[in-house]
């Protein structure tokens, strides 16, 4: 009998080619699939609540693969983890779902944070974790920019031009601009988005904190619908998938 489960997944994307996999890289996705494989001795297929680019981490993304194998989620979480060494990916969490729950499909909200570290000293250990700006950002201003995005809207100028998604337009739930001492997060939540639209919009964001940009040049460039009128794309390495809202689960799932 073949059991669905639900992994919740953390992994540090700095080592990796991104989630999905790759014929001549080393991806995610290709080494939870060869340690589900060595762990159940079947051919596996995961699928993801949503895909992660190069050097983006994930806090908790979610996954679903079908086992034969009859176990328990304890024994699928410890087993999948042991033969995941010495990658830096961790299954949190296996679940038994219903054949029902699809990991992507049934998603209703991705929530995705990113880090900056705003300060003038170079940074060490943290390089491949934020992104490292060097000039003052005014956090309340980038976060009256922020709110001119809230709601359903043609995003167009945040949309990388490689973007394979039917229609531009996408509605985001929030967008928070936070700071502690030289630590600076932004939450982005929406259903779905577009390729590379939350590193976009911290870029443009950036513009507006620097105050190289006025709350009336963002307005303009958000309105332009044209990724040629919008800021630069923010490096990865300060992108985290945090985590996914399914109906009738858990918030954090």
């Amino acid at each position: 009998m073949t059991t669905r489960w639900k992994l919740t997944i953390e992994y540090d994307g700095s080592g990796f080619s991104g989630w999905q996999k790759q014929a001549n890289a080393i991806s995610v996705q290709s080494v939870l699939e060869e340690a589900l494989s060595r762990f159940s001795a079947e051919d596996v297929s995961t699928f993801v609540a949503g895909r992660t680019d190069a050097r983006v981490h994930a806090n908790g993304q979610v996954a679903h693969v079908d086992l034969e194998k009859e176990t328990t989620g304890e024994v699928v979480r410890d087993a999948v983890n042991f033969y995941l060494k010495p990658h830096k990916v961790s299954v949190l969490s296996a679940e038994a779902m219903g054949p029902e729950f699809h990991a992507r499909l049934n998603a209703r909200r991705r929530s995705y944070r990113y880090r900056i570290l705003n300060r003038r000293p170079p940074l060490t250990y943290q390089t491949d974790y934020a992104w490292h700006v060097v000039p003052h950002l005014d956090e309340i201003a980038m976060q009256r920019a922020a709110d001119i995005l809230i709601g359903k809207h043609d995003f167009s100028t945040f949309r990388a031009s490689n973007c394979q998604a039917n229609s531009p337009l996408r509605t985001l739930d929030t967008l928070k601009v936070s700071r502690e001492d030289d630590e600076i997060w932004i939450l982005a939540e929406a259903r779905s988005f577009l390729y590379h639209q939350v590193r976009n919009m911290v870029g443009t964001l950036g513009l507006v904190g620097n105050g190289n940009w006025s709350l009336d040049d963002f307005r303009a460039a958000f309105e332009a619908c044209d990724r040629t009128k919008g800021g630069p794309t923010a490096p990865p390495q300060g992108l985290y998938f945090w985590g996914v809202y399914y109906p009738d689960l858990p918030e954090n799932s």
